[in-house]
């Protein structure tokens, strides 16, 4: 049996059949937003180093000697001024009590040369000058009476010429009489007290140094703290020059940690810094007090020392640390999360803002500081405004998207500078709890 088509009918069929199935429309991009905020964020610079004490004293010896007695032992706490150990002294005080003896025997030659000796020559030399005066006198006289003799004729001028002899003796011994006796009052009389004297000073000095050898075998701690090394024990020689006892305050100790050069120069004095433990991840507050003047040419890092408070001295020297400084804190800033930032043109970074409309706009933005999980944007992106954090990576500019949910993307809190500083509470508040990541299709 034949079945008959309509005429009208077969162009339709022959029309359906060479038409091409129309495409479906491609669904909108799932992405996550959040909004742009206002918080304070701070510039944080990261080292690692190790902790020092705040002071210590290596105590040596000022004089070679066994030790004779010990009073602590390693871990003791000690004070300033305690006495820590004897070093054999007997020969020492002996020699002091001889040198004592000396001194007192030059006091007493001083006090006879004040008192005795210098008076009786003065005394002496006043004698022989009146005795010489006279003589002299006596001279003159018996020269005149012959020079008139003389004149006279009934006297030899032979005896004339003997009596001027006499005469000119007698007065050249005055003249070394008057002159003796000038001397010890003026010149003799003071060097013989000055030479005494002298030797009463040098007496003194003497006594005093053997005495301080005796005060150096008494071994006194140059501060307060904790002994932290005795390397020799009782009766061993502790060697001049050699430390016999370290001496350690770690009431409050300093971290010295090593930052990047580039870094280094937003570190001042007086900034906050908190330091992580890496074995046991506890973190304490100190301060900057030394930033290095010079970089160390093989590791081109700068020495930055970090003081901190050890109440019950439970920070170590010598056990490592990571410091986090914070060198600036810029406060109601512009900031976006990390995973908002994606790769602008030529090198630049950029955000994708969401319009209400859904469509993306590729913005170019200029970032600024970054802490922990959040960066500054300094230009191209306003508080308010949202931005993508998931789903972003590969789409173009003016592209439409679904909104799935509002979130913040937590990223990993050790960045390149290490163990971020604790987040202020305008950052904690500026972070939405809502994470929640879009379901796999």
């Amino acid at each position: 049996m034949l079945y008959r088509i309509p005429f009208v009918a077969l162009p339709l069929l022959l029309l359906a059949a060479c038409s091409k199935p129309q495409e479906t429309e491609k669904a909108p991009a799932p992405v996550q937003v959040t909004s742009v905020t206002q918080a304070t964020i701070r510039r944080i610079v990261g080292g690692d180093g190790a902790i020092f004490p705040r002071d210590q004293a290596g105590i040596v010896p000022k004089i070679s000697a066994p030790v004779q007695k010990f009073y602590v032992n390693r871990g003791d706490h000690v004070k300033q001024g305690q006495i820590l150990a004897v070093l054999e002294n007997r020969d020492l005080i002996d020699t002091a009590a001889e040198s004592k003896g000396a001194l007192a025997q030059a006091e007493s030659n001083l006090r006879a040369t004040e008192g005795a000796t210098v008076p009786a020559a003065v005394v002496k030399a006043e004698g022989d000058l009146e005795a010489a005066r006279e003589s002299r006198e006596s001279a003159l006289k018996v020269l005149e009476s012959r020079r008139q003799l003389f004149k006279e004729g009934a006297l030899a001028g032979r005896q004339v010429d003997e009596s001027q002899v006499a005469y000119s003796q007698a007065d050249a011994q005055y003249r070394q009489a008057r002159e003796n006796l000038r001397t010890l009052q003026s010149v003799s009389k003071e060097e013989q007290i000055k030479t005494a004297a002298a030797q009463v000073q040098s007496a003194k000095a003497h006594l005093a140094s053997q005495e301080q050898q005796v005060v150096y075998t008494r071994i006194a701690s140059p501060m307060s703290g904790i002994v932290a090394d005795r390397p020799i024990n009782v009766g061993e020689m502790a060697a001049q020059g050699s430390p016999m006892i370290t001496v350690m305050d770690i009431s409050r100790v300093v971290a010295r940690v090593n930052i990047p050069q580039a870094d280094a120069a937003f570190v001042k004095l007086g900034q906050a810094a908190v330091l992580t433990q890496p074995d046991t991840k506890e973190q304490v507050d100190g301060k900057v007090t030394v930033v290095s003047p010079a970089a160390d040419p093989s590791t081109t890092t700068v020495q930055v020392w970090i003081q901190i408070d050890n109440p019950g001295e439970r920070l170590k020297p010598g056990t490592a640390v990571h410091a986090a400084i914070a060198t600036e804190v810029h406060k109601a800033a512009t900031v976006v999360p990390v995973a908002a930032i994606l790769p602008g043109e030529e090198g630049g970074t950029a955000v994708l803002t969401v319009s209400p409309d859904s469509i993306v706009h590729k913005r170019a933005v200029t970032l600024g500081v970054r802490e922990g999980g959040q960066v500054e944007i300094l230009s191209g992106a306003n508080p308010g405004e949202e931005v993508v954090v998931v789903g972003g990576m590969g789409l173009d500019d003016k592209t439409k998207v679904k909104v799935v949910t509002t979130a913040v993307e937590e990223s990993d809190t050790d960045d390149e500078n290490g163990p971020e500083a604790p987040a202020s509470k305008d950052q904690k508040g500026a972070q939405k709890k809502d994470s929640a990541k879009p379901e796999p299709k």
